[in-house]
């Protein structure tokens, strides 16, 4: 397939943006794991700590 130096500048410029919109979106993946990650963390402490209090007042 033979492009012209223009269509390979159009297809370049295509490829920049979709990769560009792909990182984007994988970024945002990676914060909603890193905050939901980060949420659970903190309840399974709190519920730990919960249980610890409890078990000692025993």
């Amino acid at each position: 397939m033979n492009l012209t130096p223009q269509q390979r500048k159009e297809r370049d410029a295509q490829r920049q943006q979709e990769a560009s919109q792909a990182m984007k979106e994988h970024r945002a993946n990676e914060k909603a794991f890193y905050d939901n990650f980060q949420r659970l963390k903190a309840e399974r402490q709190a519920r730990e700590a919960a249980e610890q209090a409890q078990s000692a007042s025993k």
